[in-house]
């Protein structure tokens, strides 16, 4: 049995969510307009050639259009949490591993950008990509809601690469892309080969590791736990 601090925990995470989970109480959004203000580092500083694929700062995302407060495609996170992502890299590129991030702190305007897109039942187009399974009326509040633990700046949304020693990097296969709202996508879905789940749970260890946990809906989103400032959001661009 779970001690009752873990099922705190379980709880917890679960709630954190992406594109973003419901959480019970609104935080406060800080004053901070630019990421040195708020506390946050820039993954790029810390890992000058971390691989990053930032979705919501082009096109190829499950809205199909640049999300408002993504004028750059980079990865902000609270300085200890950009820390210990750092030491996760650093780990799996001893076992010929590295990360590939798809997105990290989501400014708070990001959010109410992806409410405004589920709000629109209109606007079907990338629904056989992201969710071919689902009618999108249902992606509020699992996958889609008002607020995101992106936007306190302790969540991360990233999957593993392979690398052979001339330094090629692939994806691993996950089983689905990022942001693929369904079943297949949960952690542990039944319906993922034993390579998928192998490779999701080869993620969770490493991440693990530092402190971060995984949203069980969604394998590539983690939390590290406990949170610096679980109370604070933040609305600055990411620039």
């Amino acid at each position: 049995m779970r001690r009752l601090s873990d099922a705190v925990l379980i709880v917890a995470i679960a709630l954190s969510g992406c594109a973003s989970a419901p959480e019970a109480r609104a935080p406060r959004i800080a004053a901070a307009d630019t990421a040195d203000a708020a506390g946050f580092a820039s993954m790029r500083a810390l890992v000058p050639d971390i691989r990053m694929e930032i979705r919501y700062a082009g096109t190829h995302n499950f809205v199909g259009t640049r999300i408002e407060g993504y004028e750059a495609p980079e990865c902000y996170l609270l300085r200890p949490v950009a820390q210990a992502l750092a030491r996760v890299e650093r780990t799996l590129r001893e076992a010929g591993r590295r990360l590939l991030i798809y997105d990290c702190y989501r400014p708070v305007r990001a959010v109410a950008h992806f409410m405004r897109w589920a709000g629109d039942a209109r606007d079907q187009a990338r629904k056989a990509e992201f969710y071919p399974e689902l009618d999108k009326s249902r992606l509020v509040p699992q996958y889609i809601a008002e607020r995101s633990g992106h936007s306190r700046g302790a969540t991360v949304d990233l999957t593993l690469l392979r690398c052979d020693a001339g330094g090629s990097c692939m994806p691993m296969d996950m089983g689905t892309g990022f942001d693929y709202f369904g079943e297949l996508a949960h952690t542990d879905s039944p319906n993922a080969t034993p390579e998928q789940r192998g490779n999701r749970h080869a993620l969770r260890a490493a991440m693990e590791r530092e402190g971060f946990r995984n949203y069980p809906d969604e394998w590539w989103h983690y939390t590290l736990a406990p949170e610096p400032s679980p109370e604070t959001a933040y609305d600055f661009p990411v620039r």
